[in-house]
């Protein structure tokens, strides 16, 4: 078989790239690839194929664009294409892509095809036979999602009603003119912000689309303008940001960014910079037992890219605290597609260096779900799960602030209660409370297994939103 079309997920960010090669033709093609690129180079060696071509589908804003770092690792094979619709400029050097214009890798096709509304710009890419004429698929970027469209707002409130509009033509006009067998091939999987309630499945069809897409079945523009404003979630921080580096050009770096080995008193000495934010990617349960004060807890899964990218800005100096030295790159690459590079160094030896070296050691207590509920006079329950999860269920008498609002509004809470931190399975909660802890507060506990262990020990749950306890 000479024609090789594989998605790659980027778990965490759930963003897909495509790698497109045709054996036979000695050419290869990457669309809106991440910035850990090497595996599109492992993948371009095992098919004995030189990657010739470059895509973006549009300027992304969740996480960092991989196309520069593919294009310096690929030495002057490859050239980057990217939209030049919706008046789009960009800071790097690129080849212009326009509707219309086709490109041929051996036996496959590709067409450009404007398809506004997420972003002024955005194109997706029609995937034909050479020899025939109708498409088989379509690259849908972040216009169009499994069971999902993209959102409309990221441009700000000034730009929304006309990108809602553009999305709404886009999908009356282009989407559903498709014939029911294209496969459709979208930039994101379930667990992305791009779009309200993402499918669990990497690709769908036009007709699935047609027949169990909410968004496709409204023929009306004000049904669609509601249905989109009512169910976009939030837009996360690092957003706004990454749009502005994604189209100036992010550094390369050839390589994984590099990060030093410290010893204690050398990562002392980076801690004294106040900007300087020490992330400490253990298991909840580790960092409860002790960490460094003044630490954030954002525990080493792929979601740690999402959450750093909300709380931390893309330019702060970072110190990291591994569960073990070897799992250095591993933190760095995730960090690294929601664009953080500023590393100041890893502590060597990780916290047993730092215990063994006679240092203070800071706690955060770790509540059970029936400590909780047996003594629920003594706490504030606090809830930072998203809306619609709150919306669904809660802990008696919880107070509620998503996670990512929480470094605004920690200020409407009292620094004095008891607070008990949850979420859904206790991840988000101990970056909560760590942030807390961080800001100040001192009596702050982390509820291991959170809002499902609550529900599977079978202890109460209410429905209606409670005001804080004075």
């Amino acid at each position: 078989m000479s024609l090789r079309f594989e998605p790659i997920l980027a778990d965490g960010v759930a963003q897909v790239s495509y790698f497109l090669c045709d054996e036979s033709a000695g050419c290869a093609a990457v669309f809106d690839p991440r910035p850990d690129v090497d595996i599109y180079l492992q993948k371009a060696r095992q098919y004995n194929v030189t990657i010739t071509h470059v895509f973006e589908t549009h300027i992304h804003a969740d996480f960092m664009s991989g196309s520069r770092e593919l294009e310096a690792r690929c030495k002057g094979s490859a050239k980057i294409h990217v939209s030049v619709e919706g008046d789009a400029t960009y800071g790097f050097a690129h080849e212009p892509v326009r509707e219309g214009d086709e490109f041929t890798f051996g036996q496959v096709t590709i067409k450009a095809k404007h398809t506004p509304g997420h972003t002024p710009e955005h194109l997706s890419y029609l995937l034909s036979d050479t020899h025939a004429g109708e498409p088989w698929g379509i690259m849908t970027g972040d216009s169009l999602f499994v069971d999902s469209m993209g959102r409309p707002d990221l441009l700000g409130d000034e730009k929304t009603e006309e990108l809602t509009r553009a999305l709404y033509n886009t999908m009356r006009e282009v989407f559903c003119k498709l014939g029911d067998e294209v496969i459709v091939y979208p930039c994101h999987a379930a667990g992305s912000a791009c779009g309200p309630d993402i499918g669990d499945r990497m690709h769908s069809t036009i007709g699935y689309e047609k027949k169990h897409n909410p968004f496709m079945q409204l023929t009306s523009y004000d049904d669609f303008k509601k249905a989109v404003q009512e169910n976009a979630p939030p837009v996360p921080t690092h957003y706004p940001k990454l749009k502005k580096l994604n189209a100036k050009g992010p550094k390369t770096y050839g390589h994984t960014p590099q990060v030093s080995s410290l010893s204690v008193k050398e990562f002392e000495n980076e801690m004294k910079n106040t900007n300087t934010i020490v992330i400490d990617t253990r298991d909840m349960l580790a960092f409860g037992g002790g960490h460094i004060e003044g630490a954030l807890n954002i525990g080493q899964r792929p979601i740690l890219s999402v959450w750093a990218g909300w709380l931390i800005d893309m330019n702060a100096p970072i110190l990291l605290v591994l569960p073990d030295d070897k799992e250095l790159k591993r933190a760095v690459i995730l960090l690294w597609r929601t664009g953080h590079t500023n590393f100041k160094g890893y502590l060597a030896g990780n916290m047993r260096a730092w215990q063994e070296s006679g240092k203070q050691i800071k706690k955060l207590p770790q509540l059970s779900v029936h400590e909780l509920n047996q003594n629920k006079e003594h706490y504030q329950p606090l809830d930072v799960r998203k809306d619609e999860e709150w919306q669904n269920g809660n802990i008696p008498d919880a107070a509620h602030i998503f996670l990512g609002d929480l470094p605004d509004k920690m200020n409407t809470l009292d620094n004095e209660q008891n607070l008990a931190v949850y979420c859904a399975s206790g991840y988000r909660a101990s970056i909560a409370a760590s942030l807390l802890q961080k800001n100040g507060f001192q009596n702050v506990n982390s509820i291991p297994g959170s809002f499902t262990a609550w529900k599977a020990a079978d202890l109460p749950i209410e429905n209606k939103t409670k005001t804080l306890k004075k």
